[in-house]
């Protein structure tokens, strides 16, 4: 919007108290004026200081995501070679085993949709 010539404009001749109420007016414009660019101004600074949340927020939910991620394929490893372990166990011992294995992956399971729902959390979802 372009700014308006700042010289005086000489008002039409008008009764005193109308250019009063003019006056008045024209000065309450103003206000509301540098009322919207305050306003503007916050908004701006507020959008900074959001993204800025969100960014550290989001390298935050990285770092936890990379770390469960680690666990999660250790577990995985450990269920795997536990497998294998099944299939040399000799006699009974394949209950001892299969048992562990059990364990080991329902606690993986467990972990992972914790994860899941952590990460849906922070999305809002």
């Amino acid at each position: 919007m372009p700014k308006q010539n700042k010289a005086k404009r000489s008002l039409p001749k008008m009764p005193p108290e109308v250019k009063d109420a003019y006056k008045q007016l024209e000065s309450g414009v103003k206000g509301l004026g540098k009322s919207i660019a305050e306003i503007q101004r916050d908004l701006r600074k507020a959008e900074r200081k959001i993204e800025a949340d969100a960014r550290g927020r989001v390298t935050e939910l990285r770092q936890d995501a990379r770390k469960q991620l680690a666990a999660l394929k250790s577990r995985r490893s450990e269920v795997t070679r536990t497998l294998k372990g099944l299939a040399a166990a000799a006699g009974e011992s394949w209950r001892d085993v299969k048992q562990s294995a059990d364990a080991a992956l329902a606690d993986a399971r467990s972990t992972a949709e914790s994860v899941i729902k952590r990460f849906r959390n922070a999305l809002g979802g």
